[in-house]
Formats: structure tokens, C-alpha cells, sequence
């Protein structure tokens, strides 16, 4: 079947279009990582072994191998390869603790877990056994490799068709709020997120350069679409953002999804403006908050549109903002992408009136997960379902709709602090915070207070070769914020603790503070 032909499929499989993508152009480059090139037919070929394996070892479709690995070939090939037998990935968090890795392999189910040398030691760390038989993807000796553990390639998996409802991947939240939880996505959303990639410009011609980690979801909207469609996808094992620009260059890059953290460090490079970046067709972003002042450097500088995701990996609905087309609209998040139902939701559970703040809710019709693994509990919590029946997923967000329909966020609910039953946003005192010259860096969290119940304390990262105190710093920021927003301490500190893909960790300032009180 042709690729046309394939794609116009309600439901259709990745291998499917790797393996059309192997018969129309063997020798086009499917994956690029430093100086080593699969092409289509090596990868296809490379897949076709890599499910024999798992087969052979009686993995049947619906069970789950686990990844934890830093990115490479090995690794993509891999996931791609389980996907051929029917087999479910689920790619671990290398920033996650040896003990949090352990229980999602259990959680998980998977029969083997691919690793690398570094991972095995994160593993031996947890001082208890998996029942996960290690393969070192990167002949790290440690335990069995892949090189060995691949059968001949003379060999062929037996056809698997895997159903539309069946599970693609467990992807692991960061646990920023606590005990990670896998998010089950469907074969049939996956697809989806495919089959819409040719709007923004996805195909053959396309080269993509996937940055952050293939076990985080940001890096999937981006990677799955980029070698399903045909294109060339080039891989960094860690993001270093001289040598994103050097690559970007070198391989005449087209697409690139980056958090606003990766945008901040391309940027500031000091010769940025030497590399070639005329390839660009478009820039993406996700999964942190992406300031506007930032967004207009990026349109400023960087040749190439720019567009922002906003949505969960748990899925339920996403908005889009194509900033080059709307300039003006660079402190929201866009507009809901077609046949995406986003709406907002008070205390009372009932929709707010227009204008007004309320959670974020998200309904879509394939881009929904399937559940929390093994918590029915938690799966029916994050739900909220409206008076027809039909269910949103809850994201935690608070925002407002602005006349034209796009969306402005303010905060994560749970972030939201209540200071003498006043609602204080931390996003609106981190904007203030970041505007003072001295600040490279800033983030706010609510403590316990006797007097008000929660107060707002910033954490500061100074500006390269400032003295200002912590106290200035405060004074400064609280002439120009409202009563019930003034900071009640600012702290100093090198650098913000973060999760693999940018994200703040809020709550690891939050313990910190009361701790050292």
C-alpha cells in the first residue's frame, strides 16, 4: 500500500509507514546522530530484528518492554521495534531516583529493560533487584548487549496487527507533585498525532532535531511525526546549545521542538547570529510556560515560523499558538486546535461565565489518554465530565479566555497561592522579578504562614557579575506589586532546580525553604 494510501487510513501503524518509507527510499537518512546515519532500509531492517527478538523471548502484543537509556540509535530503534511486535514501550526517566525506577518497572510489567551503563548503576543504586532482564543497548559489558541479544537478520517477526485501543506507550509523569504515575496512550492517539503532522510541514523533506530526551512526551510530538512521515530526524544525546546551532546548521534543519529553557540558552549564545538558520520552516514549543518577551526574541532573530503547544501529555486537548501570524497574541497560548474542546471550570465544577478564571479542561476525540496504569482511582480523579456526558481531562492550569477566543494561563492551580484568602498568582510575580536587571532567573512558591495562611517567596538566580542582595531585590519587586502579592523573602541560589524537559520544580524550593526554617 502506498503512503497516500496509508495515511488516509482512520488507523494505521508507525511500522507500517517506516517500513513504506524503507521500499520507496532505502538510502534517504532516517536517523542522524553524530557521525553515525541509519537509513530507512537499515532501520527497517534494524526494527524487523529488533522485533524477532522480543518474540522470540515471548513477548506478545499488549506486553511491555522498558527503556532507560540516554538517546541514540540503539534506542530509537528499539522503540520502534517493540511497536512492530505489538509490544508496549515504556520509557523511563533518567532524572527520576533508583527507587522511583524500580517501582515503575514494576508498575510497568516489562520482561526486559534496555539500559546503558549509566542507567545500570542508577539501578544497582536502589539496592533491590527488578525482575526486568537487563540488555545494554550500548555493549556496556554490564549485562547482555543488544548486539548479542539481536537474532540474524535473515529473519522476519510474524505479522502483528496491534488494535487502534491497544497501548502505545506508558509515558511516566515527572513527579514534580509527587509519586510518578504512567500515562497509558492508545496506538489510535498516536496515529492521530501523526496524520496531522503534514500541517506543519512534516514529510520527506523534512529534517528534524530532537533535543531533549526520547522518554518525555515533549520530545515524541515531535520525533514520531518527523521519521513517520518520512523525513530525517537528528538526535542529541544531551542538549548543548552551541552544538544544537552547529547542527541545525550542518544538516540544514527544518523542525525542532524545544522548551522555552533550551530558547533562553540558544539565544544567549554569544556568535548565535553566525550560524545559518535559513532552513527553519518552523520552530516549536511546549510543556513550560514560554514568556512573551521571549517568543518575540525568538520571531525577532530566528528565521522560521514559531508555534506553541499547550496540553497535557495525558492529551485531552490542546491549543495552538502560531506566533508568527499573531504577534499580538504572545502572552496567551492560542486558540484550541480544530475538534478540541477547551473550556473553564470553577470551584463548583460548573463552567465559568466568558471572561472569567477557571480551571483548564480538554476534550478531544482520539487525544486522550487511556488512563493512569493501574489506577483506576486516579484516572477517574482527573476527570471532569459535563452535563451531556462527555468527559475532559482536568489539567490543573488556571486561565481565561480573552475576546478573540485565545487563551491566557495564569497558573497551575496547585501553585496557586492563598494569601489572606486572596488569590496570588506566582507567574505574575516572576514576571516582575525577571524584569529586574539583575535577575537572570526566578521562581515563586507559597509557604506556610501563621498570619496569612500562605506567603509568596521568590528563589533568584543572579545575572552573570551581580552584587544585589536578596533584600534589594525584594524591596525592588514588592514597590511594584499589589498589597496582597509582596514577597515576604526572596533567597539567592545558583540555579533552579528543573526536571529533564525545563519544567521548575516547585516543590523541591517549596521543601527546601520550610526545611531550612
Amino acid at each position: 500500500m502506498s503512503l497516500q494510501h496509508l495515511l488516509a487510513e482512520e488507523f494505521g501503524t508507525l511500522p507500517a509507514l517506516i517500513h513504506a518509507h524503507a521500499q520507496r527510499a532505502p538510502a534517504q537518512p532516517a536517523l542522524i546522530m553524530d557521525e553515525q546515519q541509519l537509513d530507512f532500509a537499515a532501520l527497517d531492517l534494524l526494527m524487523d530484528r529488533v522485533a524477532v527478538g522480543l518474540q522470540r523471548d515471548g513477548l506478545v502484543p499488549g506486553e511491555t518492554i522498558a527503556i532507560l537509556a540516554a538517546t541514540s540509535l540503539a534506542y530509537a530503534a528499539t522503540y520502534l521495534g517493540a511497536l512492530r511486535a505489538g509490544v508496549a514501550v515504556a520509557p523511563l526517566p533518567l532524572s527520576s531516583s533508583s527507587e522511583s525506577l524500580v517501582d515503575m518497572l514494576a508498575d510497568c510489567g516489562a520482561k526486559l529493560v534496555f539500559v546503558d551503563a549509566d542507567a545500570a548503576r542508577l539501578l544497582d543504586q536502589a539496592g533491590r533487584p527488578s525482575a526486568a532482564r537487563r540488555i545494554a543497548l550500548d555493549a556496556s559489558g554490564a549485562e547482555n548487549s543488544l548486539a548479542q541479544w539481536l537474532p540474524p537478520p535473515d529473519l522476519h517477526p510474524a505479522p502483528v496487527a496491534p488494535a487502534p485501543d491497544a497501548t502505545f506507550n506508558i509515558i511516566y509523569s515527572s513527579g514534580t507533585t509527587g509519586t510518578p504515575k504512567g500515562i497509558v496512550h492508545a496506538n489510535s492517539m498516536r496515529w492521530a498525532h501523526v496524520r496531522r503532522g503534514d500541517v506543519f510541514g512534516y514529510g520527506p523533506g523534512a529534517v528534524t532535531l530532537v533535543s531533549t530526551p526520547l522518554y518525555s512526551n515533549t520530545s515524541l510530538v515531535s520525533f514520531l511525526p518527523g521519521i513517520a512521515l518520512g523525513g530525517t530526524v537528528v538526535l542529541m544525546a544531551r542538549f548543548d546549545a552551541a552544538k544544537f546551532l552547529a547542527l541545525s546548521e550542518r544538516w540544514r534543519v527544518t523542525h525542532a521542538m524545544l522548551v522555552p529553557v533550551q530558547y533562553a540558552r540558544i539565544l544567549a549564545v554569544p556568535d548565535f547570529d553566525r550560524f545559518d538558520l535559513s532552513s527553519y520552516v518552523v520552530k516549536f514549543c511546549t510543556s513550560a510556560p514560554f514568556s512573551a518577551a521571549l517568543k518575540a526574541e525568538v520571531l525577532r532573530r530566528w528565521p522560521g515560523g514559531l508555534i506553541e503547544y499547550y496540553g497535557l501529555t495525558e492529551g485531552g486537548g490542546t491549543c495552538v499558538l502560531v506566533a508568527h501570524q499573531f504577534p499580538d497574541k504572545l502572552h496567551t497560548v492560542g486558540k484550541p486546535f480544530p475538534e478540541h474542546d477547551i473550556r473553564l471550570i470553577g470551584e463548583d465544577g460548573k463552567e465559568v461565565a466568558p471572561g472569567e478564571v477557571g480551571e483548564v479542561v480538554g476534550h478531544s476525540r482520539v487525544a486522550m489518554m487511556s488512563g493512569y496504569h493501574n489506577l483506576p482511582d486516579k484516572s477517574a480523579e482527573a476527570l471532569w465530565v459535563d452535563p451531556s456526558g462527555k468527559p475532559f481531562i482536568r489539567t490543573g492550569d488556571v486561565g481565561r479566555f480573552d475576546a478573540d477566543g485565545f487563551l491566557i494561563l495564569l497558573d497551575r492551580k496547585k501553585d496557586m497561592i492563598i494569601s489572606g484568602g486572596f488569590n496570588v498568582y506566582p507567574s505574575d510575580l516572576e514576571a516582575v522579578l525577571r524584569q529586574h536587571p539583575d535577575v537572570a532567573d526566578g521562581a515563586v512558591v507559597g509557604v506556610p504562614s501563621e498570619q496569612w495562611g500562605e506567603t509568596p517567596v521568590g528563589f533568584v538566580v543572579r545575572a552573570e557579575g551581580s552584587s544585589a542582595d536578596a533584600e534589594q531585590i525584594r524591596a525592588w519587586a514588592n514597590l511594584r506589586l499589589g498589597k496582597t502579592q509582596r514577597l515576604s523573602a526572596v533567597e539567592l541560589v545558583d540555579a533552579l532546580p528543573r526536571s529533564g524537559i525545563g519544567k521548575v520544580l516547585k516543590r523541591e524550593l517549596r521543601e527546601r525553604y520550610v526545611s531550612s526554617r
